[in-house]
């Protein structure tokens, strides 16, 4: 059950995913208070805050705003750990958008800041929150799909337009950060484990220098294997699969849902194949109530936000370091 107390909430960045998803989410919900929203443009921050009918401001203001208890920050990556870090400085728990961290050395100062301060720090992983995976996680916890062998996961879209901030390496653009991090994130929800190594291979873009397309294979323990895939410029997917000694299950449309979308995930086995609808589910919105549930619960929280933000960016790294060194790297090589 959630608690009475509201949560107030400031804002930096008013990014695309931020006003399309993210502020309704806020505003919508029963436990939030949206207090402040600050954007590098001063214009555009009023007209976000005039919407919504709170305070705007620059993002000083924000972490300097004794009315707010924690911050959603949706500024191009290669700001999230100086904005992240001066916010739990400032004694706010933080949301993030993904990736939180552009190298796991970075995500391991995020979480200090976080734990000196007593907040807390997650990465906005939106789509585990949607009942979707629940679903999927029931299939694998009653046996239907027997023991666990591959997952395959694909995030690909159409070529963003050529000011997008995802295609600028100053800014921390590329596929592997914007789009390869949400299956990789899938296979750790599916295994419910860490891996073990990764290989990985870049098809970089020369005019921009950023990646757009990456291909990796993580293997995990008792000889379970993960293979990721995602690409600018193609086709757009958004799925992933699960392989088991018994059954296969795959999910046709698995990280980016609108609200208003049912989905379906489809059972094999026994040569035939079950359709099950799952209805609209508003997943940020759930995941913002997980968030304020967890912080409202303090110390008796079992939620490990920041333990996840660190596996994650430590994945990336091995990734980055595997495609530069063309080898298999073992986790353990990162400490």
């Amino acid at each position: 059950m959630m608690p009475s107390k509201k949560i107030r909430f400031g804002v930096l960045g008013c990014s695309r995913i931020a006003k399309r998803s993210v502020l309704p989410a806020l505003a919508n919900s029963p436990h939030v208070e949206l207090v402040m929203i600050a954007s590098r443009s001063g214009a555009n921050a009023k007209e976000c805050s005039k919407q919504y009918g709170c305070d705007s401001g620059g993002y000083e203001d924000v972490l300097q705003n004794e009315d707010v208890d924690a911050v959603y920050i949706s500024l191009p990556n290669s700001l999230h750990e100086e904005w992240a870090i001066k916010a739990e400085q400032a004694g706010k728990h933080v949301w993030c958008e993904k990736p939180a961290a552009l190298a796991y050395s970075s995500a391991k100062k995020m979480v200090e800041a976080a734990r000196k301060n007593n907040v807390r720090s997650m990465e906005g992983f939106m789509f585990l929150s949607h009942p979707q995976h629940a679903k999927v996680r029931e299939l694998i916890d009653n046996g239907t799909l027997g023991e666990l062998l591959v997952f395959e996961g694909c995030f690909a879209v159409p070529m963003p337009g050529s000011d997008a901030n995802i295609l600028k390496s100053e800014l921390g653009g590329g596929v592997l950060n914007d789009a390869a991090v949400y299956p990789i994130r899938a296979s750790r929800m599916i295994f419910n484990e860490e891996p073990i190594s990764v290989a990985c291979s870049l098809v970089m873009d020369p005019k921009t220098g950023v990646d757009v397309k990456v291909d990796m294979l993580l293997t995990y323990p008792n000889g379970k294997s993960a293979f990721v895939s995602s690409a600018f410029g193609a086709y757009f997917q958004s799925t992933y699969s699960v392989l088991g000694t018994k059954g296969r299950v795959r999910v046709g449309r698995a990280y980016a849902v609108p609200r208003e979308r049912a989905v379906s995930i489809f059972l094999e086995r026994d040569d035939k194949t079950e359709e099950l609808v799952v209805e609209p589910a508003d997943h940020f919105k759930l995941m913002l109530e997980d968030f304020c549930r967890e912080i409202l619960l303090g110390s008796r929280s079992t939620k490990k936000y920041e333990a996840d933000l660190l596996a994650q960016a430590r994945i990336l790294d091995a990734a980055r370091l595997s495609n530069a060194e063309k080898r298999f790297v073992a986790l353990s090589e990162l400490i």
